[in-house]
């Protein structure tokens, strides 16, 4: 997002965020501190965790991947000029059409032609499902923030009735269907990387990560190096001045929300075929709302969003460590620390920009510090 300042690309998408996350981090620990517990022992605690072991990277990284489609999801509406906040929703409608494919077509089809069907139903359900609020604003005046929020209970609660009433076996008294054939699940990293010779301890990182990187490479080639990205940054900057020019802006509401949930509706490759292995309910566990703070903190590029994720990836699997390894550091504190990333990558990046331009005029041979 732009700051008031105008500052350095440069220093706009590396130097401000480390400010910020370096401010909330020395917050953090003064809270921690006052609540009795030692600051250096719990951040050690919360990097070890996270990255200490093969595992616990493995934990990092399966959860990085999640929040790198759902951050992707509201940087492309963003760029857009819209702020896409149903994202959860999205996601659980996409993998409602990812666990759909699954179950009614995995019993006759091969992996590789079930897992691209289990991907694209994915991402047309998230597609769809984005793009009625989408059509909304743009043909009927409602504002996208309050219908995506509408629209994030109206997901959740077509997924239940599914469960409930359709989907789940007879007999079954857990929220969840029937276990998808082996065609239909995504190959765990574990075993990707013992083909190639490689030994990986078990977890439920699977290659749905490398789907990830690939929609961040995706996301900027589309974005920067496209006609299409370029009409769409166009209304996101101005939406009067590029229908002067030409532009479509409604159309560019349309695209921008349907490249988000399409985006967003890749989360069930992840949580779905790549570990339950059937669809089941809560699987996307807030990560909607995560990607939020995830764009804010990459500053809406996709190359900030992947060190974003890989930062709530090691505070989501560091914090659960911290949780078991400190005694008395309970995982709500683990959620404090999380909120402050929030706070200060986001409403207090407008306190710190200034601060860090100024910084910036002190120093020789920098320039761009400058008020736009």
């Amino acid at each position: 997002m732009s700051v008031p300042l105008a500052l350095p690309r440069w220093a706009d998408l590396v130097l401000l965020p480390a400010v910020c996350l370096a401010v909330a981090l020395a917050v953090a620990a003064g809270v921690v501190a006052l609540v009795g517990q030692s600051p250096p022992e719990v951040m050690v605690a919360l990097v070890h965790g996270a990255f200490g072991t093969l595992r616990g990277l493995s934990y990092t990284l399966y959860y990085a991947t999640t929040f790198i489609f759902t951050g992707l999801a509201v940087a492309v509406a963003f760029h857009g000029g819209l702020f896409n906040i149903g994202g959860e929703g999205q996601a659980v409608m996409g993998g409602l059409g990812t666990g759909l494919a699954a179950l009614y077509l995995s019993a006759s089809l091969p992996a590789w032609a079930m897992l691209p069907i289990m991907l694209i139903a994915g991402m047309l359900f998230g597609m769809l499902w984005a793009s009625v609020p989408a059509y909304l604003q743009a043909y009927r005046g409602s504002h996208v923030v309050i219908t995506t929020i509408m629209f994030n209970f109206i997901a959740s609660s077509i997924l239940v009735y599914l469960l409930v009433n359709h989907l789940r076996p007879k007999g079954n008294m857990a929220l969840e269907s029937a276990l998808f054939a082996p065609s239909a699940k995504l190959p765990g990293m574990q075993q990707a990387l013992a083909w190639l010779g490689v030994e990986w301890p078990a977890s439920p990182l699977n290659l749905s990560l490398v789907l990830a990187l690939m929609a961040c490479v995706a996301v900027y080639l589309f974005l920067w190096r496209s006609r299409a990205g370029y009409r769409l940054r166009a209304v996101g900057s101005s939406a009067s001045a590029a229908q002067y020019a030409g532009i479509n802006a409604k159309h560019q509401t349309l695209i921008a929300m349907a490249v988000s949930g399409a985006l967003a509706g890749m989360v069930g490759m992840n949580e779905i075929a790549g570990v339950s292995g059937k669809l089941i309910l809560e699987f996307v566990g807030g990560a909607g709302f995560t990607g939020i703070a995830v764009a804010l903190m990459g500053r809406n590029h996709p190359v900030g969003i992947l060190f974003a994720s890989l930062l709530f990836g090691a505070l989501f699997q560091g914090g659960a460590e911290v949780a078991f390894d400190v005694p008395g550091f309970s995982r709500d504190m683990v959620v404090m620390l999380q909120g402050l990333i929030v706070l200060f990558s986001g409403a207090m990046t407008y306190v710190i920009a200034p601060l860090v331009a100024g910084g910036l005029r002190l120093l020789p041979g920098v320039s761009g510090a400058r008020r736009g």
